[in-house]
């Protein structure tokens, strides 16, 4: 009896050190974030991966203007919306969309894909849903990880010291 309740024990050791590696060992670079807000009543929530600056120059380094950015790391940001809305005048119906950034000096284009749950990388602009042209600009302070901002009047993208945002109503 008593070797099979140390054999137990063993296992329930080995068990929990396990679980305890496994979620450490699972620990992303750039960790999942989830900006919320509701405007008009349609309650908007962004699920993204946050890389850091970490010292790099982003915008017009690691990442180049004027070319398809994931607006994220890891898996695909997704946007959502649980009523239709109009971003900068053009209505995007409810539902869930990825969402890439085309970055710029004074504008970058917001993408709003209706596939979902692809790699970050993974586009496929023959199914993009709408896109717009948003207002972009340097801040004088440096945001360490990229960080969405769902706002009383729209959509808020920072990071280094790149900002960019679209009106919704």
């Amino acid at each position: 009896m008593k070797s099979s309740t140390m054999k137990m024990f063993g296992l329930s050791a080995l068990l929990m050190l396990s679980v305890v590696y496994m979620s450490t060992a699972q620990k992303r670079a750039s960790p999942a974030k989830t900006a919320e807000g509701t405007i008009n009543g349609a309650k908007i929530t962004v699920n993204y991966s946050s890389p850091a600056v970490k010292g790099r120059t982003i915008f017009g380094g690691l990442i180049p203007l004027g070319e398809v950015w994931r607006a994220g790391a890891n898996e695909a940001t997704i946007f959502e919306t649980s009523k239709d809305i109009e971003i900068e005048g053009k209505k995007l119906p409810a539902g869930k969309y990825s969402f890439f950034i085309i970055p710029g000096e004074n504008s970058s284009t917001f993408i709003f894909n209706k596939q979902t749950g692809q790699w970050g990388t993974k586009y496929d602009e023959s199914k993009d849903a709408l896109r717009v042209s948003v207002s972009s600009n340097q801040t004088s302070s440096l945001t360490e990880h990229l960080t969405y901002n769902v706002l009383d009047d729209g959509l808020e993208v920072k990071w280094e010291y790149g900002r960019a945002k679209a009106s919704i109503k």
